[in-house]
């Protein structure tokens, strides 16, 4: 199973009280989603199936793809990995896996993924890593007889694009 990480490009600042989920995307967002899904749509089966955070941010990121997407709550900006990773079937879907959403649950899930839970905790629990606006993190899940291998396919960001 393939399951790609894509963090919402660059959004809005807005002032105290305004609704989070209602920032949108900068003009420079707007440009790094065209290159990312650009390049994305370069290697993406077709049968992907795309999932986005319902916060405007990622919407816009998910629909410079021009792809079908679907809304899913559990990658809004509270998620939980596990949310993310029910989301996506990880790692038993039957077809490529697109996820758009939000730092740090993203990050969390590259760790959790690539170092296990062991490995990826602290003391004060699971560490994420850093995952630029706008960058792809491409992991693939291959299975093996008594456990799973997680491989890191590729990351870019939009400036490496």
């Amino acid at each position: 199973m393939d399951l790609i990480l894509w963090r919402h490009a660059e959004a809005e600042q807005t002032d105290d009280g305004v609704d989070d989920p209602a920032r949108g995307l900068t003009p420079k967002g707007e440009r790094q989603a065209r290159r990312v899904a650009e390049w994305l749509n370069r290697f993406l089966p077709e049968t992907t199936k795309v999932l986005a955070s319902p916060a405007l941010r990622a919407q816009q990121t998910a629909e410079a793809l021009g792809r079908r997407i679907k809304t899913v709550d559990a990658l809004s900006p509270e998620g939980t990995v596990e949310g993310l990773l029910a989301a996506a079937r990880w790692p038993d879907a039957r077809e490529p896996v697109l996820v758009v959403g939000h730092q740090p649950t993203l990050g969390l899930a590259a760790a959790y993924l690539m170092t296990g839970p062991r490995l990826a905790t602290s003391q004060d629990g699971l560490l994420p890593w850093t995952i630029k606006k706008g960058s792809v993190w491409w992991l693939r899940h291959r299975p093996r007889q008594d456990r799973g291998e997680v491989v890191l396919v590729a990351v870019r960001s939009p400036e490496q694009i």
